[in-house]
């Protein structure tokens, strides 16, 4: 008999989907506070949750038993992914469950918000009759900026495209093929600063994205802009949207997420011209009912030995191809985590996955997906799972080959060719023992350590050049931790690759593009 706790509140589809299972018993509990859910949760396989619910190594050294934690919609800010995985608890999610009610909730907002539609229902309410006060703004020729054109930004975009809106939008993951399905146009997060009447932010919470909008880019915006965000609390900085509608110079904004929720305190909730909704984007009932039923059958598929779908740390295969995939896995996530940091931010448009060697005799096409997870996590964060990766790449019109077979200099080896809005690149990665290593970049042979800081750059095969690099690196106390390089021939171009014990700043790293004959300054950093 298989034990579910569930726990928040949860659609009675998805609670039907395990009573309809004779080996399970399904439990409701509502929201518990830490140590009550530490003292219930010891004998269960299975825990369903929502955002309510926090799942902490506290709260999973306790589970026992469990075995799979199920999250009822996309976002996972609230599991300890790291601690259930040490644990050996898969957490999977729903990935696709609230697109059409995020985007419907956003474009709902933005209506709302240039015709003042809550301030003038407010007046109304208490008598009054302020016509001349709620004159609005019309959204036909006036230009969109949508930053993040993934699933539920390219629904908002489809949408105001039938208001006759110009589309403009970043997204460094977004072929041009794919904007043009919408008519929009792929630009930088800048250019929408500058020229876009209202912006919807649609990108996941990442070091990268918090804080991406503040004073500084605010103060580049068009006066007269207005802002959107239902994606995550602090890609805005509150405190200085709060500010700019004040001034007059953002004329409104419309925030269905915050920093910390409840939003008690938060500026936003002070000024008139700013709509707020207590995080609606998904509160739809068919939006709910989705992801309940959807994760109850994932969880029955796993407790079961089914397909495991929609994991975010578990490959979606059986435990008899898992043995003979396990060396290759750390290979091909460290391969694309590091084509990431190595190609950089520019539209992805081909990859073609060269597996090689012993590899081609594993089952290869389960581990494509491991390498795109590697691939686009630094955009997507929580978002990108071994199971939706193929789904994103091909959103934004990445194609994708795959090449078994063929021998190498190495018994086993992963060569991946890149092409992007900029160029062409090649990698190959390749197992030392048990160790995942980068092996070739480009046409040089190089050894690079798939974990750690590393600084790469091109440079002019010529006396003096590594011993520049390390005097700056020394000036900036950074210590250098292993050294290697390649070149084409004598005299020619060489690739060199520092490991590093530390990062360097940003300043560090212009002196280093500063220097003469050095070209392609690159850092990857891999965990």
């Amino acid at each position: 008999m298989f034990k579910v706790f569930i726990t928040d509140k949860l659609s009675d589809k998805g609670v039907a989907v395990f009573k309809a299972e004779a080996d399970f018993q399904a439990d409701v509990f509502p929201t518990l506070p830490p140590e009550e859910l530490k003292k219930a949760i010891a004998d269960y396989d299975a825990i369903v949750i929502r955002s309510a619910t926090i799942i902490t190594p506290e709260i999973l050294e306790a589970a026992k038993k469990l075995k799979v934690v199920g999250r009822a919609g996309v976002g996972l800010d609230n599991v300890d992914i790291p601690a259930a995985t040490r644990k050996g608890v898969i957490v999977m999610n729903t990935p696709d469950g609230n697109t059409i009610a995020a985007a419907e909730h956003t474009v709902a907002l933005i209506l709302s918000m240039v015709r003042s539609i809550p301030q003038a229902h407010a007046s109304l309410k208490e008598k009054k009759w302020e016509r001349n006060k709620f004159m609005g703004v019309e959204l036909y020729g006036k230009t969109l900026g949508v930053i993040g054109l993934g699933r539920i930004g390219f629904e908002v975009a489809k949408r105001l495209r039938a208001f006759n809106m110009k589309v403009m939008a970043y997204d460094p993951f977004c072929t041009p093929e794919r904007a043009r399905q919408i008519d929009a146009e792929l630009t930088t997060v800048e250019d929408i600063l500058r020229q876009a009447d209202i912006i919807t932010v649609h990108v996941p919470k990442t070091k990268d994205t918090a804080g991406m909008i503040g004073a500084a880019q605010l103060k580049t915006c068009k006066k007269g802009v207005r802002f959107v965000n239902v994606a995550r609390g602090g890609i805005i900085v509150e405190a200085d949207l709060a500010e700019a509608v004040k001034s007059g110079h953002v004329a409104g904004a419309a925030i269905d997420v915050f920093t910390e929720e409840p939003p008690t305190g938060n500026p936003l909730l002070d000024v008139d011209n700013i709509i707020v909704t207590p995080h609606l984007g998904a509160s739809t009932e068919e939006a709910q009912v989705n992801v309940a039923d959807v994760v109850a059958r994932q969880i029955v598929d796993a407790l079961k030995g089914r397909t495991v779908a929609n994991a975010v740390n578990l490959p979606s295969i059986s435990a008899e191809a898992w043995k003979d995939l396990k060396p290759y896995y750390e290979l091909a996530e460290k391969l694309g985590a590091f084509t990431s940091q190595y190609v950089g931010q520019a539209g992805l448009k081909s990859l073609e996955i060269q597996y090689r060697g012993d590899m081609a005799k594993a089952k290869t096409s389960a581990l494509t997906p491991v390498l795109l997870k590697g691939l686009l996590s630094a955009a997507f964060d929580d978002a990108v799972n071994l199971v939706n990766a193929p789904v994103l790449a091909k959103e934004r019109g990445i194609a994708i080959k795959e090449v078994t077979g063929g021998e190498g200099t190495f018994s086993t080896s992963l060569v991946l060719e890149v092409e992007t809005q900029k160029g062409k690149h090649s990698l190959e990665a390749a197992l030392a023992g048990t160790e995942a290593r980068i092996v070739g970049l480009d046409g040089f042979r190089v050894d690079i350590r798939t974990e750690g800081t590393q600084l790469l750059f091109f440079n002019q095969d010529a006396p003096g050049m590594v011993g520049k690099v390390g005097t700056i690196l020394g000036e900036a106390g950074i210590n250098i931790a292993s050294l290697t390089n390649g070149r084409a021939a004598k005299g020619g171009e060489a690739l060199s690759v520092f490991s590093l014990d530390s990062a360097p700043m940003d300043s560090v790293l212009k002196k280093l593009e500063a220097i003469e004959g050095l070209r392609g300054v690159r850092l990857v950093t891999l965990g």
